[in-house]
């Protein structure tokens, strides 16, 4: 960007986090209505920043303190060493980092992976009360509407702005160790690095995680553009009101976590997905194809079909598995016919594995900073898999709202079992937590009242029935 704004420097995550919370409150912040839970959820957005800054910035000097450690250790076998008249050793080093103690930069080290270590039990604490306000909003009826402090041209204006940067930060940004986790965001890496980096990251769509650097920059803001659009279209067809979705964009825009994680394509390409599933979701054969995109993508997203097959049981069900199952054969077909690996992609791609007890991250990493033990995500994930079953029973009725609600909160949930970073993954969950914030009552939402009984649009029937004749 520098090349186009005279001396510009991309802004520092923490700096942008104090300033974008600051606009967020004068924004979306109710002062005339100080108890209301719009305040009350824009602080728990809010509360998302410092847990990310934590892990961050840890994982940033922890890296910078192993790499000296590495460099002093090579150095002790590499360099030669030189006798003084005392008959004492002297290392001699030409790398003016290693005039650190090596003691200091342990003490670094420690430093940094404890930061990182509290950032994502800061992220576990702060998606536990998240999760709690998803799953108690089906019962909040009385809706009132709190739209954003300032006009919907306003804020198209600053949500266009915001993306113009954040796409320049996409392009400019190296994506190499940028995230403690997402290390397939690596660019340029041999095959064979390629496939072990695969394998240490869980479940997951091979083709996705071995995209080139430039094809990933690419998918990434398309990604962004894609979940932009389809907030503000769903809050123009189903909301009735295009400011709430213009300003559900906005918000999602302005949050220092779209800043800090905007090139990773594991997090921005499912959440597109997830809205489109959300937007097309009066068309049960698109919205099928849309949520079984996501499911062979992520495989976390799986774990939503009890809660989409119960919404589409009175009518549409069979519509919604047609268009599922086409997705889900389709990328299967694709690693059968293409992979060098068939069989152990379709496994990934489904999480037909054991759950991982080594080579874990975030809060399951045992290493030096002492995380929790693997052991303890079994009870967790039994819990997270009775809570994904549940949904088809709860609540009774299913309509918008609760598929928005209830559909985030089985992705917040995803989160404290995840093995490679849980709580980091804050897109697969934000934009339709961002859409329950700001929607309307939507118990007329239903699909028996606002789905037809014919498989394609009233027009295209027409159309082919015309032909046809």
């Amino acid at each position: 960007m520098s090349e186009y704004l005279y001396h510009y420097h991309p802004v520092e995550p923490s700096t942008w986090m104090y300033l974008s919370s600051l606009l967020m409150i004068g924004l979306f912040f109710k002062f005339g209505r100080f108890w209301s839970v719009r305040n009350l959820d824009l602080m728990l957005l809010i509360a998302i920043g410092p847990g990310l800054l934590f892990v961050h910035y840890g994982h940033q000097l922890a890296g910078e303190s192993a790499q000296v450690v590495a460099e002093a250790s090579q150095a002790e076998l590499d360099e030669p060493t030189e006798t003084d008249k005392t008959g004492k050793e002297t290392e001699i080093t030409s790398d003016p980092s290693m005039s650190l103690s090596l003691d200091d930069v342990k003490e670094r080290l420690t430093e940094g992976l404890d930061a990182e270590w509290f950032g994502f039990f800061w992220l576990f604490c702060v998606g536990v009360l998240i999760l709690a306000r998803l799953l108690a909003d089906p019962t909040m009826v009385r809706r009132p509407l709190l739209e954003p402090n300032l006009s919907a041209g306003g804020l198209i204006f600053i949500g266009c702005s915001l993306f113009v940067f954040l796409t320049a930060n996409v392009m400019s940004k190296d994506t190499a160790n940028s995230t403690p986790t997402d290390q397939s965001d690596q660019p340029d890496a041999t095959p064979v690095v390629e496939q072990e980096v695969v394998r240490s990251e869980g479940p997951g769509y091979a083709y996705v995680e071995r995209l080139p650097s430039s094809a990933r920059k690419i998918v990434a803001i398309l990604s962004h553009l894609a979940v932009v659009v389809g907030m503000v279209s769903i809050g123009y067809r189903h909301f009735g009101n295009i400011v709430m979705g213009v300003g559900a964009a906005t918000l999602y825009l302005m949050l220092p976590y779209t800043s800090l994680m905007t090139h990773l394509v594991s997090h921005a390409l499912p959440a597109a997905l997830l809205v489109w599933a959300i937007l097309w979701y009066r068309q049960p054969l698109v919205a099928g194809m849309f949520l079984g995109l996501a499911s062979g993508l992520t495989y976390y997203a799986l774990f939503l079909l009890p809660l989409w097959f119960s919404f589409y049981w009175p009518r549409g069900l069979m519509r919604f598995f047609a268009g599922l199952g086409i997705m889900l054969a389709t990328l299967v077909g694709l690693l059968l016919v293409f992979s060098d690996e068939p069989l152990n992609d379709v496994i990934r791609m489904f999480g037909l594995m054991r759950p991982a007890m080594k080579g874990l991250d975030g809060l399951w990493d045992i290493g030096p900073n002492g995380g929790w033990s693997p052991f303890y995500r079994i009870p967790v994930l039994a819990s997270f898999v009775a809570l994904s079953i549940s949904m088809a029973l709860w609540p009774a009725q299913k309509n918008l709202g609760t598929l928005l609600s209830c559909s985030a909160a089985i992705m917040v949930a995803s989160q404290f079992w995840h093995g490679h970073g849980g709580g980091i993954y804050v897109a697969w969950y934000l934009p339709l937590l961002l859409l329950t914030i700001f929607r309307p009552n939507l118990e007329d939402r239903v699909a028996i009242s606002v789905l037809s009984e014919r498989w394609l649009p009233r027009k295209l029937s027409l159309g082919l029935l015309g032909k046809a004749a």
